[in-house]
């Protein structure tokens, strides 16, 4: 997370919320949904760290992909602050070892 991004899983719901018009369960502290190309979609957090992990939908229409993914990119950079150039500079950091 961004300094200024708060850590709190009330906060990344909302962000959740504001991008994925459906229904979002929860369980075992993780936020749960579909939506689009997504079967599932999984987020957490551990410590100050925002964990996603989702599961594709394999027969839906090029249209749907394009929506999902978008509304996928936009949530990653609300709810983390980075965008996705500066997630992808710091994943690959971190694989390095830092």
């Amino acid at each position: 997370m961004k300094r200024g991004s708060s850590p709190d899983i009330s906060r990344i719901r909302g962000v959740l919320e504001s991008n994925f018009p459906v229904e979002i369960k929860e369980e075992n502290g993780r936020h749960l949904l579909s939506y689009g190309a997504f079967k599932k979609l999984s987020v957490w957090l551990e410590g100050k760290k925002l964990c996603v992990d989702t599961e594709s939908s394999k027969d839906v229409k090029d249209e749907e992909i394009l929506d999902t993914n978008r509304r996928y990119r936009v949530f990653l950079e609300e709810a983390t602050g980075y965008t996705a150039k500066e997630r992808l500079a710091k994943a690959k950091k971190q694989v390095q070892g830092d």
